[in-house]
């Protein structure tokens, strides 16, 4: 169990904090974050980031990384969402499609993708979700056919984030129609570029967007299989708990956290206005920050126990499931309960705290849906519980 970071860990996050607050890089933070419904090109800021080598760390120097440790990746994970930085693109590039490169890409695919995703040059989505299926993959529709050498593939991809723009999508496809519900299910890398993609959006309330992708008989090469053909379930599984370390939700939840004590200290000046410390609901503010912040270094706990044994190359279902769901559901019940933190007159001047908790109000119902749902987490816990109870006897 983790209870500090050595020296050079410490060492290392101070000069990523120094780099991250570079004035080039704070303003492009600023200009990236999105409000009121509109989303702004986070692109720029990430070549920057590329630029200055934070964007991953841990990967091989031959692919663009450092070379460092992985939870040299995870402070800067860490540093990169309390600077501000919207983490979707890297979410989505590094650590999830990079990931699978590195698990599972060829020699020739980790050489064409990795370089350009570390240098912020190019950036990639997760197409899996569909219409009719949800999150269940057992429930894909999206079909690969074989066209000589490679496949054309044709289906409906629905709640992508960023797709617009990105340039490399992973997409999970059937095979093999018949084998069963999780078996016969492949990946491949998609242009999104090609002939047949075509991205459109999905209404919603939250500043990222949602996207809809439809592909018509897009093409992809055999070069664009990532891991073996109808062993695409087997791969989900292992990244999908790579995925749930909870670090993200963990990250927006102390941010969102101190906002909401940055706009109680902003008022706490005026006694005529009911967060001040001598009107009566403000005990009910001190006790459900104390309350927050206790789940919020239990939080931490759970995200580091998951981070420490994916360094040590260890990967359990049950600790990433706990992880995933307490921090999800923690970061959602900080924004429900945050949102009214700001005082009209905050809301009104669009203060930083104010238009923080209202974006994070509106981003927080998918928390507990993206990654896998919270039942499915509760699921896996209970899957467990039952192994261990039949073991007993």
């Amino acid at each position: 169990m983790r209870f500090g970071f050595t020296e050079e860990e410490q060492r290392f996050r101070a000069e990523v904090r120094r780099t991250l607050r570079t004035p080039d890089i704070r303003a492009a933070a600023e200009a990236a974050t999105g409000a009121d419904g509109v989303e702004p090109d986070a692109r720029p800021l990430y070549r920057l980031l590329g630029r200055a080598g934070l964007l991953a760390v841990h990967w091989p120097v031959e692919y663009g990384g450092a070379g460092r440790s992985a939870t040299d990746a995870a402070i800067v994970a860490e540093e990169l969402v309390r600077a501000g930085v919207p983490d979707t693109f890297h979410v989505n590039s590094i650590q999830i499609v990079g990931q699978f490169l590195l698990m599972a890409g060829s020699e020739e695919q980790r050489r064409r993708h990795l370089p350009a995703l570390a240098r912020g040059e190019s950036f990639a989505s997760v197409l899996y979700s569909e219409p009719d299926a949800g999150s269940d993959l057992g429930a894909l529709r999206t079909a690969a056919v074989p066209d000589g050498t490679g496949h054309r593939i044709s289906g409906t991809k629905v709640f992508s984030l960023k797709t617009r723009f990105v340039d490399l999508g992973l997409c999970a496809a059937r095979t093999t129609p018949d084998a069963g519900p999780y078996r016969g299910i492949s990946l491949f890398l998609v242009d999104m570029t090609a002939p047949g993609v075509t991205v459109s959006l999905v209404p919603g309330i939250g500043d990222e967007h949602f996207h809809r992708v439809d592909l018509d008989g897009v093409r992809v090469s055999e070069g664009d299989l990532l891991g073996p053909r109808d062993e695409g379930w087997p791969l989900l599984n292992e990244a999908l708990a790579v995925e749930r370390t909870g670090l993200d939700y963990h990250l927006k939840a102390e941010r969102w956290l101190d906002a909401a004590l940055d706009a109680l200290t902003d008022t706490a000046h005026d006694i005529s206005r009911p967060d001040h410390p001598d009107h009566p609901d403000h005990g009910e503010h001190l006790e459900r920050i104390g309350r927050l912040h206790g789940a919020l270094a239990a939080d931490e706990v759970l995200v580091w126990e998951v981070l420490d044994g994916l360094a040590a190359d260890r990967i359990d279902q049950l600790a990433t499931a706990v992880a995933k769901y307490h921090a999800s559901e923690l970061a959602q019940s900080v924004a429900n309960w945050a949102v009214d933190v700001p005082t009209p007159a905050q809301r009104s001047a669009r203060t930083a705290a104010a238009r923080v908790l209202d974006s994070a109000y509106r981003e927080a119902p998918g928390l507990t849906l993206s990654a896998g749902t919270s039942e499915i987490m509760l699921r896996i816990v209970a899957a467990s519980l039952d192994s261990v109870s039949q073991e007993g006897y």
